[in-house]
């Protein structure tokens, strides 16, 4: 799979969907707290398979789309940050990308 470079966070695609719809009032068509839903919104936690069901069913749009646009956005995070690999020697920073 090609990695997009710095995709979108889900919770801003989020967002441009509700569009004017106050936070308060798209939670409760999604039948979820206006807190779960900010937290979305605002980066503080990810669309999970539940979230991704609701937004298909509220929007008209796919799961899979929403948790495919997670998955792109965690492993580019994940992409950035250091790691390390597993030698016989040890463990060691990685040389490759």
């Amino acid at each position: 799979m090609n990695r997009m470079y710095n995709p979108a966070y889900p919770g801003a695609v989020l967002h441009e969907y509700i569009g004017d719809l106050s936070v308060t009032l798209a939670a409760r068509q999604l039948g979820v707290t206006s807190t779960a839903l900010t937290r979305i919104l605002n980066g503080n936690a990810g669309i999970s398979a539940d979230m991704a069901l609701r937004l298909e069913q509220a929007l008209g749009t796919s799961a899979e789309m929403w948790l495919e646009m997670q998955l792109k956005y965690e492993l580019w995070q994940a992409s950035q940050r250091p790691r390390h690999c597993l030698s016989r020697g040890g463990i060691r920073p990685c040389l490759f990308e």
